[in-house]
């Protein structure tokens, strides 16, 4: 699906697609719709709320042309996301209506500037259009193959332009990571991982480093390695180098993401029905391989480093056991008290390499990593856990331009108890209460006081159902809002509404 910003006659496309308020005025309302608006309204059909959709159909001469009246809500309202939310929606029906191209009239906001708008609507319409079909023998080809805004402003047609550019990337970069995250284990196991990483490098433009199983063992990663041991695929560690700011080298932004490419649960074994969906347990490494590519392509000034430790966790006469104590690479001992609380394990190699060996001076890291946040937070907030408030509002920041939700978790000391352990430095579970917050902090155990973010992706990173613009399966949680964190702090945006 193409899109373009021409303006284009009514006739010449086979749908429009024209937004409307809750309270537009009369005067503000084009004459090719204003009196099916003013009978609908009469009739109590149409409001105009946020996301609400009509449509009217007329014959011409080759066919049929309709005409999708589209709700935006109230003006002091609207959003990026509100805008998002509605396109998607116009997208699935343009779909249904099997139309091969549309006209978007783009609309007036004092809320929400032309290339934040221009932005939402590509982002919902294309992430709406995405679906996992890799494996089916008959595939069902979408019917809309163009989509053109009309009605920008002369003045704004360069701006309009760059957001078309942006938001194209970075749709592509969440398509990326859902495309990862949605691949079965069996084809996607951590050497894939780390070819397709590779790939997406060489396309996107930043730099991949692939350590194996020696190289790991050599750096000292023993609580990454004693995960990785129960299977017979062995891990890689992922390292992704991007530098956009070399007048300073030292400001570095470490990305680490939990690459779980399957897990089993280990020797604390899943259900069945908890393990079908478990190839997305690399839901994180997904999010900061699409965050890599997104940033590059777009060249911020900004120099981040991503990790991943890649690998499966499974059963055999090498894995490792519910009451081992193992080591790490930061040399801090590990009581194993659940072989399912894996995540953790990786990650805090992985954290403890970004900052000692690319020298991190921030660190973010995603994880799909407790059921414990589908309870407190349900499927829309991704949960975080910081040792930096400063930092946080920052993601603040980036959740409203991306439209991902987050939500603070409390970190005091108390928790913190909970993962001291009486025959090692810690414990890999701090007990029942709490499980979110005390996964986090048994990561910040390992950060050394540098600014961090712990971003707890799953209830967001997977979807049962489609919604909107989130298809069903993989989401590509994580990739925007990193994306937004990264460029608000490379350079103010120019349009900051």
């Amino acid at each position: 699906m193409d899109f373009f910003i021409r303006d284009l006659n009514h006739t010449e496309a086979d749908g429009l697609i024209y937004p409307l308020f809750q309270d537009d005025s009369e005067e503000n309302i084009c004459g090719c719709v204003k009196s099916q608006v003013d009978k609908l309204k009469k009739a109590g059909k149409f409001k105009g709320e946020a996301g609400e959709l009509f449509y009217t159909v007329k014959e011409v001469e080759d066919g049929f042309q309709y005409t999708l009246l589209l709700g935006l809500g109230k003006k002091e309202a609207l959003s990026s996301e509100t805008i998002r939310l509605a396109y998607a929606k116009a997208l699935k029906k343009v779909k249904e209506l099997k139309l091969n191209n549309v006209l978007v009239k783009m609309f007036e906001s004092n809320e929400v500037c032309i290339k934040r708008r221009v932005k939402a609507i590509y982002e919902g319409m294309i992430l709406a259009n995405y679906k996992f079909d890799k494996y089916l023998s008959e595939k069902k080809e979408s019917s809309i193959k163009e989509v053109f805004i009309k009605g920008i402003k002369e003045e704004d047609k360069v701006k309009a332009e760059e957001a078309l550019g942006e938001a194209k990337v970075l749709a592509s970069a969440v398509i990326e990571a859902r495309e990862l995250v949605n691949e079965p284990a069996n084809f996607l196991d951590p050497k894939e991982l780390a070819k397709r990483a590779k790939n997406i490098g060489k396309e996107y433009g930043f730099q991949v480093e692939v350590h194996e199983k020696d190289k790991i063992e050599e750096l000292g990663m023993h609580s990454f390695m004693e995960v990785a041991k129960g299977s017979s695929r062995d891990p890689r560690l992922i390292v992704m180098r991007y530098f956009g700011d070399e007048a300073n080298k030292e400001d570095i932004l470490g990305l680490v993401g939990k690459g779980l490419t399957y897990d089993s649960g280990g020797y604390s074994i899943k259900p069945t029905d908890g393990m079908v969906t478990m190839k997305s347990d690399m839901g994180g490494a997904a999010a900061v391989i699409g965050a890599m590519a997104s940033i590059a392509k777009m060249k911020l000034k900004i120099n981040v480093v991503a990790v991943v430790a890649a690998c499966e966790n499974m059963i055999s006469g090498k894995a490792y056991k519910p009451g081992d104590i193992i080591s790490s690479m930061a040399g801090k001992t590990i009581e194993v008290l659940n072989t399912d609380a894996e995540g953790r394990l990786t990650l805090i190699d992985a954290v403890h390499y970004a900052i000692e060996k690319e020298k991190a001076s921030k660190v973010v890291d995603v994880a799909t990593l407790t059921g414990a946040v589908l309870v407190a937070l349900g499927n829309t907030t991704t949960g975080v856990v910081t040792n930096n408030n400063d930092f946080y509002k920052e993601l603040e920041k980036a959740s409203e331009l991306s439209g991902e939700k987050v939500w603070q978790l409390p970190a005091f000391d108390e928790y913190k108890k909970l993962i001291k352990s009486d025959i090692a430095d810690l414990k890999n579970i701090g007990g029942r209460n709490a499980g979110t917050i005390t996964a986090g902090l048994f990561i910040g155990e390992f950060v050394q006081n540098k600014p961090w973010l712990h971003l707890d992706i799953a209830g967001t990173a997977w979807s049962e159902s489609e919604k909107e613009y989130l298809s069903k399966g993989g989401t590509g949680a994580g990739v925007r809002i990193l994306y937004y964190l990264a460029k608000e702090k490379s350079c103010k945006e120019s349009c900051n509404k």
